[in-house]
């Protein structure tokens, strides 16, 4: 076993190394990070490098415990607000959908290989989740800037989606080898989901709240305390799944109430947090790419591959459209949320099941979970950028990426955030535009490696480093004024309209002047066009939203601190860069539609 000690070293921490190194690549040319990660270690396998590795218990232990990180971690960067908003449509999708997705590719899967009902569902639910690693890589590393609900949902969904499929692929292989039907499938199913999705929630919202107090109370030094975070999240993801509960779920949510609740060195923690991530993906996808022989995916490449653009067309599209119909999505948002349905390391990690347990075709069901999310990463994982330009759901930037740098100060400071700002060329502080409002409360200016006190810093310069205490909520107006403003093209003009209207007058008064008939009853009391934009969409506003009010479209073009419209452009023609998809129909318009022909067979009638 020592003999072991330095190759295997040597072997592991070259792999590591060289998928960091190319990951360089994949940022200049657009590739999918993690289809890199999954390619070295198909490279150093068996057909390889040569580095052989057949054992899929420890694969799937590895796999599971890098898992339970990635979720912890993608808890906790998931802002409540984004629940909040997501929260419905995002657990019909995490549950009905990943059911509807996998019944529909068991179906397809049944046709193209012939196997067993059972077996031919279980395949669905391998590939039936979303994989969260690669959606939040996508969304928040890509620079993808899309609407706020949009996000929302598919970070939500992607996160909490995974327990669903596990739990449906655990019951549905125990149901195999004890000789089981489709009847009993559906009996195990419902019986196990509450226990498990309910053990697997409630837990998590016990641990999230231990995780906060214990924060509070105990003092580490602190290097320990992130290890310690993590380690009761661990706790948690194993005594969750002992108790019959989706360990799973259990750290996902953990993570969402420690994150959003301002847990005591929060800084640290996401940043130990993003490092350890990083560092578990890598190791999952390195040790999925050494278990695979792709040498065995020749006999089954093409069936796979109709199968991988079934679910990408059909089944995944279809499940979506069905579950989002309530909701009110436009077509082109739902058809980009069926688009970024990545499959990635928990596919693969479901496909290991069968293979460790001995099922019969176990080996054919991991390979083709394999080749699906080759596919998957190769299709969507290239083309999310282009495919949100082409629906047209891109939000232009208002500003430049501000430089900002958070701080944190023992024992926290209260209600406030330390945060250090770099003044960037041509921003509204440069300028001289505009000066740091009263409550932002600005304590030091480094200037040339020079400290001095901003009271007689004069007026602000060109990289200068600006440290202040500012609350959270007005962060982002700071952003605003440190960052270089992005010149508006003519296409941003036509997303938010060539014209600028104060979102303080009255509606009626616009009403009045474009000539919008049936937008305003004079029997209600005057309400502004802010209020009037805001109760249209339900109560909460989003930079890109936008309503048509008698062929004239009103566009929210920025929000202030609270939240509230504080810009909107009007639109009288509507753009022309996005397709009207003739499907993917909400509700809504299905009603609309449904009452149009119900009346013109009353007229004709």
């Amino acid at each position: 076993m020592l003999d072991l000690l330095f190759p295997v070293t040597l072997i592991g921490a070259g792999l590591v190394l060289v998928s960091v190194m190319t990951s360089a690549l994949a940022f200049r040319f657009g590739a999918p990070l993690l289809l890199v990660f999954l390619s070295v270690g198909l490279l150093a396998g068996e057909d390889g490098l040569g580095i052989r590795y057949n054992d899929a218990g420890s694969a799937y232990f590895i796999g599971s415990l890098a898992l339970a990180i990635i979720l912890f971690d993608s808890g906790f960067n998931t802002r409540l607000r984004s629940v909040r908003q997501a929260a419905a449509p995002a657990i019909v999708l995490a549950t009905l959908g990943v059911i509807m997705t996998a019944g529909m590719v068991g179906a397809v899967a049944r046709l193209l290989f012939g196997l067993p009902w059972l077996e031919s569902f279980l395949l669905g639910a391998i590939i039936g989740s979303t994989d969260a690693a690669a959606v939040f890589f996508l969304l928040r590393v890509g620079g993808i800037n899309i609407r706020d609900q949009v996000r929302s949902l598919l970070e939500v969904e992607s996160g909490s989606n995974d327990p669903m499929a596990i739990f449906l692929a655990i019951v549905l292989v125990e149901l195999i080898l004890s000789g089981g039907s489709v009847g009993d499938a559906w009996t195990e199913l419902l019986k196990g989901f509450g226990i498990q999705m309910g053990l697997g929630l409630s837990l998590g919202i016990f641990g999230g709240y231990v995780i906060l107090a214990g924060a509070k109370v105990i003092r580490l030094e602190g290097t320990l305390y992130p290890i310690s975070i993590l380690s009761f999240s661990l706790l948690l993801f194993g005594f969750t799944g002992l108790a019959g509960g989706s360990g799973f779920l259990a750290v996902y949510v953990a993570g969402i109430i420690a994150s959003n609740n301002r847990i005591q060195g929060q800084v640290s923690l996401r940043r130990f947090l993003e490092g350890l991530t990083w560092m578990a993906q890598i190791a999952m996808f390195l040790t999925l790419g050494l278990l695979a022989t792709p040498s065995q995916f020749l006999g089954l490449a093409l069936p796979a591959i109709i199968l991988a653009l079934a679910l990408t067309f059909v089944c995944r599209p279809l499940a979506v459209w069905l579950c989002l119909m309530p909701f009110g999505y436009k077509r082109n948002e739902t058809a980009f949320i069926s688009w970024v349905g990545l499959r990635g390391s928990v596919s693969i990690l479901l496909g290991i099941i069968p293979l460790a347990t001995g099922m019969e075709s176990g080996q054919l069901l991991f390979n083709t979970a394999y080749i699906v999310v080759l596919v998957s990463l190769l299709l969507q994982g290239w083309t999310i950028a282009p495919m949100a330009r082409w629906l047209g759901l891109i939000v232009p930037a208002r500003i430049g990426p501000a430089e900002r740098l958070e701080l944190e100060l023992p024992g926290g400071s209260g209600d406030h955030e330390l945060v250090v700002y770099k003044v960037a060329a041509e921003s509204p502080v440069a300028l001289g535009d505009e000066r740091l409002p009263r409550w932002a409360r600005p304590s030091l200016v480094v200037r040339d490696g020079h400290s001095m006190r901003y009271q007689y810093a004069g007026r602000l310069q060109v990289d200068d480093l600006v440290y202040m205490f500012v609350a959270p909520q007005y962060i982002r107006l700071l952003d605003r004024l440190f960052a270089s403003p992005v010149r508006l093209t003519l296409d941003d003009e036509d997303f938010y309209g060539k014209f600028l209207i104060d979102p303080r007058q009255p509606m009626a008064a616009l009403a009045e002047a474009y000539g919008l008939t049936g937008v305003v009853d004079p029997q209600q009391p005057p309400v502004s066009i802010r209020d009037y934009i805001t109760q249209r969409l339900g109560g909460t506003a989003e930079v890109g939203d936008r309503i048509t009010c008698s062929g004239v479209e009103l566009i929210v073009r920025d929000l202030d601190a609270d939240g509230a419209i504080s810009e909107v452009g009007l639109s009288i023609e509507e753009p022309e860069n996005a397709p009207q998809l003739p499907l993917f129909q909400s509700g809504r318009e299905l009603w609309q539609l449904l009452r149009a022909r119900l009346t013109r067979r009353g007229k004709q009638a």
